[in-house]
């Protein structure tokens, strides 16, 4: 007769747990640093996490490491991906990519928050359907910029003559 928690597991869950068990190396088996990186869906394609080792933006246990480096469970990996760092520790080894769900369960993710995203709009950034924006506008986004030359202004209104 079957238990109550076998009753209750969602059907693609239970999928899910097993293909992740399926992903999980042989014992005796190694997962390369690189592999883990991508399985575990920190960085988007097994390239990306490669090229970021062989960049130095990897680091186990805090050594630099090439793309072939074993990892091991309980292994601390500090990944610095997309302008933000990510520190995890390595609670399961597996070498196919699974879905999020059992992937944030292969490890302890002790990163610092992200940055907070900025409250106001971006400068520069016009309205849907606006159109080209007039030399008045483009005049008020340099003044807003800064980026009017040495003394900030880009050239005074004063100085100029008036009329034609």
């Amino acid at each position: 007769m079957a238990s109550q928690d076998d009753r209750d597991v969602d059907p693609k869950t239970a999928a899910a747990v097993a293909a992740a068990e399926a992903a999980e190396p042989a014992s005796g088996e190694n997962v390369r640093i690189d592999s883990w990186i991508w399985a575990v869906r920190l960085v988007k394609t097994r390239s990306v996490g490669a090229s970021a080792c062989r960049g130095g933006h990897v680091r186990v246990n805090g050594e630099r490491v090439k793309p072939a480096h074993s990892v091991r469970v309980g292994d601390e990996v500090r990944l610095r991906h997309e302008g933000r760092e990510r520190v995890v520790v390595v609670k399961r080894l597996i070498r196919k990519r699974v879905g999020a769900p059992i992937a944030v369960q292969c490890y302890v993710d002790n990163s610092p928050p992200p940055p907070p995203r900025e409250a106001v709009a971006p400068i520069g950034i016009r309205d849907r359907g606006t159109g080209r924006p007039t030399k008045r506008d483009r005049r008020e986004l340099e003044r807003l910029r800064d980026l009017g030359g040495p003394g900030g202004s880009g050239g005074s209104q004063e100085s100029r003559p008036k009329g034609r």
